[in-house]
C-alpha cells in the first residue's frame, strides 16, 4: 500500500480506537478496540513488525510502572488510607466556636480537598484520584452538607493539573521521564513550581467560579467521622516515594521501588486475607496495559507515515520562552483533539530530540490542556464514569466554562515558571 493510503488508515484506526475508548460499548475495555487496530497497521504493512516490536519494548518499561502503581493505591484504599483523609477532610471543614459547638465551612473542605487530590495524584497518581478519592470526596460533602460541585469538579482537576510534579503522577510523565534523560528528583525539581502555580491558581479560579455554592448554608449529617489513620501504610507510601529517587539516583529503574512497596502491602493483605491474588492481577489494569501498548503500535503507524514529519517541520527547535509555550500550547490543543495519551506519543520523539526543557513543556499541555473537554484525558472520563454510578450527571457547560477559565490560566503560568526554572537551574 501507499505512504498516503498507510497514512490515512492509520489516523482512521486512531479516531475508532479514541472514539471507543471514549463511548465503551457494552462496558467492554478499551483493548477491545485497540488491540484490532494494532494488528491491522502491522498486516497492511503501515508499520513493520519490527518497528512494533520496537515501540512495544520502548513502552513495556512505562507500562509495568503503572501497573505496580495502580496496584499500590488499591492497596492504599484497602488498608483505609484515603477513609482516613476523607475523615480528615471532614474534621478540617467543621469550625469549633469554641462554646462546645461549630459550624461547617465549604471552603475549608474545599481546601482540604485541593491538598488531599493534590498529594494523591502526586504520589499515587491521577487514576487513584479518580478511582479511589472521588467517591470518598462525594460521601464526604455529603456527610457535611455542602454542595458538592466544588469538591468533586476539584477532583477531575486536580487528576490532571496536580499529576505535573512527580514521573510516577501520571501514564504521560512516565513516557516523558523515559525520553528526557532526567533523573527522578531532577524531574521533580523542574516541576516543582509549574506544579505549586497550576494548583494555587486552579484553587483561586474554583473560589471565584464556585462563589455561590461554597456560600450557601451547610446542612451536615452528623459530627465528623472518627477513623484511624493506618500509619504503616502511610509509613510504605513514603518510603516508596523516597525509593524512587534513590533508585533513579543509582541508575535502577524506579519501578523496582514501586514494586517493593507492592511487595510489602500485598503480603500485608494477603496474610489478613484483606485482598486475594486474582483482586490484585485486576488492580493492576491489564487490559488498561494493553491497551496502552496497543494504542502506542498505532500511533507509531500515524507517526513514520508522515504526521511525525509534520510535527518535526511545525515545532521549534530550541527552548526559548516562545519555543516553550509552542510546545505547550501543541499539547494542549492536541490532547483535546485526540486525547492526552496519542498527543503525548506523537510529540515526544520531535520534543525529546530538542531537550528536557522541550519535553516537559509538552508535560504541561497534555495535563492542564485535558481540562478543557471530557475527551483531554482518560482520567476525566473515568471521572464521569465514577460519578455516573453514584447517578450524578455532570453538567458539560459548567464544565466548560471552569475549563475555559482553568486552562489558559494554568497554562500561561505553569510555562512561564518552567521557563524561570530552567534559566535558573538548567535542564
Amino acid at each position: 500500500m501507499s505512504r498516503t493510503v498507510d497514512e490515512a488508515v492509520s489516523i482512521i484506526l486512531l479516531i475508532v480506537v479514541l472514539a471507543f475508548a471514549v463511548a465503551r460499548p457494552h462496558g467492554w475495555p478499551e483493548a477491545a478496540a485497540a488491540v484490532p487496530a494494532a494488528l491491522i497497521v502491522i498486516a497492511i504493512g503501515a508499520v513493520s513488525p519490527s518497528q512494533a516490536g520496537s515501540e512495544l519494548s520502548a513502552l513495556a518499561p512505562t507500562v509495568g510502572f503503572l501497573a505496580a502503581v495502580l496496584v499500590l493505591a488499591q492497596l492504599c484504599a484497602d488498608e483505609g488510607l484515603f477513609a482516613a483523609a476523607g475523615a480528615e477532610m471532614s474534621r478540617l471543614a467543621h469550625v469549633d466556636d469554641g462554646k462546645g459547638g461549630g459550624r461547617v465551612s465549604a471552603v475549608r473542605l474545599l481546601t482540604a480537598v485541593f491538598a488531599v487530590a493534590s498529594l494523591t495524584t502526586a504520589v499515587l497518581s491521577l487514576d487513584a484520584t479518580v478511582v479511589l478519592l472521588t467517591p470518598v470526596v462525594l460521601v464526604t460533602a455529603r456527610q457535611v452538607g455542602v454542595r458538592r460541585e466544588p469538591p468533586v469538579y476539584a477532583c477531575a482537576h486536580l487528576s490532571n493539573s496536580a499529576s505535573l510534579l512527580l514521573p510516577v503522577s501520571n501514564l504521560t510523565n512516565l513516557l516523558a521521564f523515559a525520553a528526557s534523560g532526567l533523573t527522578f528528583s531532577r524531574f521533580a525539581a523542574l516541576m516543582a513550581l509549574p506544579w505549586l502555580v497550576s494548583i494555587g491558581l486552579e484553587y483561586l479560579i474554583f473560589r471565584r467560579f464556585f462563589a455561590s455554592d461554597l456560600a450557601a448554608e451547610p446542612t451536615p449529617s452528623g459530627p465528623p467521622e472518627q477513623v484511624e489513620m493506618p500509619v504503616f501504610t502511610l509509613v510504605v507510601v513514603i518510603a516508596t516515594l523516597c525509593g524512587f529517587a534513590v533508585t533513579s539516583l543509582a541508575g535502577i529503574n524506579p519501578a523496582w521501588a514501586a514494586l517493593g512497596g507492592v511487595i510489602v502491602l500485598a503480603t500485608r493483605a494477603l496474610a489478613q486475607r484483606r485482598s486475594t491474588p486474582k483482586e490484585l492481577v485486576i488492580a493492576a489494569g491489564p487490559l488498561f496495559c494493553l491497551f496502552v501498548l496497543a494504542l502506542g503500535v498505532v500511533v507509531k503507524a500515524v507517526t513514520v507515515n508522515g504526521l511525525g514529519t509534520a510535527v518535526h517541520n511545525l515545532m521549534p527547535q530550541n527552548t526559548d520562552f516562545a519555543a516553550l509555550a509552542a510546545y505547550a500550547v501543541a499539547g494542549a490543543v492536541l490532547a483535546n483533539v485526540v486525547n492526552n495519551l496519542p498527543a503525548v506519543l506523537i510529540l515526544l520523539p520531535v520534543a525529546g530530540a530538542v531537550g528536557p526543557g522541550a519535553v516537559l513543556a509538552v508535560l504541561l499541555g497534555v495535563n492542564l490542556g485535558p481540562n478543557l473537554t471530557y475527551v483531554g484525558s482518560l482520567a476525566t472520563l473515568l471521572w464521569r464514569r465514577v460519578l455516573g454510578t453514584h447517578d450524578i450527571q455532570v453538567d458539560l457547560g459548567r464544565f466548560t466554562r471552569l475549563g475555559l477559565l482553568a486552562v489558559p490560566a494554568t497554562l500561561i503560568g505553569a510555562t512561564v515558571v518552567l521557563w524561570g526554572a530552567l534559566e535558573v537551574i538548567g535542564p
